[in-house]
């Protein structure tokens, strides 16, 4: 279940760096509001995850979605250069989340 929980938080990350692209520099409220609170779930589900899970193992984890989620969302939906160096970076990362599972 801690995985799960995991999983949640590197979500909620990816939202919060949506939330604060279109928070325009905190110059949007409403979307300040929204980041402010993805940033409480994101670190609260963290919170909850390193209870059971290794602290580096859940923060690599944690910030791997959170890039690798970032860098997808950018080039799908902020016109970001799609390229293959991206392509094979985000498969490395996927490849260390998988591998900081199995250990």
């Amino acid at each position: 279940m801690s995985w799960v929980i995991l999983i949640g938080a590197g979500i909620m990350e990816v939202l919060m760096v949506i939330a604060l692209k279109n928070s325009e520099s905190f110059k949007n409220k409403k979307w300040s509001v929204i980041w402010f609170l993805l940033s409480l779930a994101s670190l609260f589900l963290l919170s909850l995850a390193i209870k059971d899970i290794p602290l580096g193992t859940a923060y690599g984890v944690w910030t791997g979605i959170g890039a690798m989620g970032s860098v997808v969302i950018g080039m799908l939906f902020f016109g970001e250069k799609v390229s293959i160096q991206k392509i094979i970076l985000i498969t490395l990362i996927i490849i260390s989340i998988a591998g900081l599972k199995l250990v």
